[in-house]
């Protein structure tokens, strides 16, 4: 049963499944690497590119969660905001404005 109603009260959820800087690193080297292959495709017109996209985010995401976190990626619940909070989440890392977010959802840093 999902318990979130709201991507507002799911994105501290979401944090706090992201507490390890480990899995967090994992998070953002696999979205960065999307973020490089869907540019790649775009820019070179490779459009079979754009199937390698889930492949290079989940990959990273699930290794960080079942070895590192140990627990249960919240893209088997939440498929769309897990989706949208991962990029934010990157976002915000790339900014330097994650640590705010980060303290407001309890995960020390």
């Amino acid at each position: 049963m999902r318990e979130h109603t709201s991507f507002a009260q799911f994105w501290p959820f979401y944090l706090r499944e992201h507490s390890k800087p480990a899995t967090r690193a994992l998070h953002y080297f696999g979205t960065s690497l999307v973020v490089v292959i869907a540019i790649a495709a775009a820019l070179t017109g490779t459009w079979w590119m754009f199937v390698a996209l889930p492949v290079a985010g989940y990959f990273f995401a699930w290794i960080a969660h079942f070895g590192v976190e140990k627990n249960r990626p919240a893209t088997f619940t939440y498929p769309l905001w897990s989706l949208a909070a991962d990029f934010r989440m990157w976002w915000l890392w790339l900014t330097g404005r994650l640590g705010p977010e980060l303290e407001k959802a309890g995960v020390e840093s």
